[in-house]
């Protein structure tokens, strides 16, 4: 199974992320070419897929921390109210918002008091998921520079060990940030929808049925997905 290179994280206790060997444009998952020619041999489907969104691809656009806490400030409600709430989040954690997305840092977001978090629009709940998510980075609970060596279920597992993180949210990383190739997020609505739309006529499959038909995409469920998504969605989605 491939493994990307680690994502090397040098965090400054008061200001951005000093290196987070990120490109300034996106990049293209190596293993991408690959899994793409494979996937269009086994299946039919994803092969038109493949065939019908050429030149793009899954990226990534920040780190770890900022990435999850984007995450957390977004669930269950709008893309507007989460980029409003969000845009008034950076400008009291990070007092020199860059131009793009953030890079903030987890030991500033954790000295936040929960009532400046609550201005920004969060909810009680959320401002106490964000600081409890700068604590496990702050403290090394989760570290980056460790994650290469954990498999897709071992970091999942330290993941929802944050408050307000789920196996959904945590799946979206391992593919949006942690670009590993092989994940099936099979609680995604999109994915269910997507697997009912082009191999059962329209309605969803059971769970066990759904990782069946997933089965010949091994080792690429993650690109497989990826452009399941894109036949209901043809604008990439970023995490």
């Amino acid at each position: 199974m491939y493994h990307p290179p680690p994502v090397l994280l040098r965090y400054d206790e008061h200001s951005h992320i000093a290196d987070a060997n990120m490109p300034s444009h996106p990049m293209k998952p190596p293993y991408w070419d690959e899994a793409t020619r494979t996937l269009a041999r086994r299946d039919r489907v994803l092969g038109r897929l493949i065939r019908a969104y050429p030149g793009i691809h899954l990226n990534r656009r920040s780190d770890p921390f900022t990435t999850l806490a984007r995450a957390i400030v977004g669930q269950q409600i709008s893309v507007k109210a989460a980029d409003s709430i969000w845009r008034r989040f950076v400008a009291v954690v990070d007092t020199a918002p860059a131009a793009g997305f953030p890079c903030l840092s987890p030991a500033r977001v954790r000295s936040a008091p929960i009532p400046a978090l609550r201005i920004c629009g969060l909810s009680q709940r959320k401002a106490e998921y964000l600081t409890d998510l700068a604590n496990h980075f702050v403290s090394g609970k989760l570290d980056p520079v460790q994650w290469r060596q954990l498999d897709d279920e071992a970091l999942i597992t330290a993941l929802v060990d944050v408050k307000g993180i789920g196996r959904w949210t945590a799946e979206m990383f391992l593919m949006f940030h942690e670009l590993r190739p092989d994940i099936l997020p099979v609680d995604d609505i999109g994915l269910q929808r997507a697997l009912a739309l082009h191999f059962n006529h329209g309605e969803r499959l059971p769970r066990d049925a759904m990782y069946a038909a997933a089965d010949l995409w091994r080792p690429w469920r993650s690109v497989a997905t990826w452009y399941l998504w894109r036949s209901l969605d043809p604008v990439p989605v970023e995490y």
